[in-house]
């Protein structure tokens, strides 16, 4: 059993920044590859980045140069930097594994980037 519980969300204006959190329950990350995910209203669930085991990062398109994943496998907690928020960012933001193991997904942390 592994609870992740995501954090830092919050109402930013565009242009400003966040970092999110995932804690996990256990240490899994030296073992499993991990994702940021996030759904906007009416919209699919979509992968925005991942960090695999090895420390190599991927990000979607729409992220890319804005966001940056990273890990700390001693706290058991990945980080979502985002800078240079825009509005199309909004979205609850959700960590899991890389693919997602369905039981791991917890309430996600809500960003909203409006003025």
């Amino acid at each position: 059993q592994v609870q992740l519980v995501e954090s830092g969300g919050g109402l930013v204006q565009p242009g400003g920044s966040l970092r999110l959190s995932c804690a996990a329950s256990r240490s899994i990350f030296s073992i499993l590859a991990m994702g940021w995910y996030r759904q906007a209203p009416g919209k699919q669930r979509e992968l925005v980045a991942r960090i695999y085991s090895s420390g190599s990062t991927n990000y979607a398109d729409s992220v890319k140069g804005r966001f940056t994943i990273s890990r700390d496998n001693a706290k058991n907690t990945v980080y979502l930097q985002m800078n240079s928020l825009k509005p199309e960012d909004t979205a609850v933001y959700y960590c899991n594994t890389d693919p997602p193991i369905a039981g791991y997904w917890g309430q996600g942390t809500q960003v909203t980037v409006s003025s």
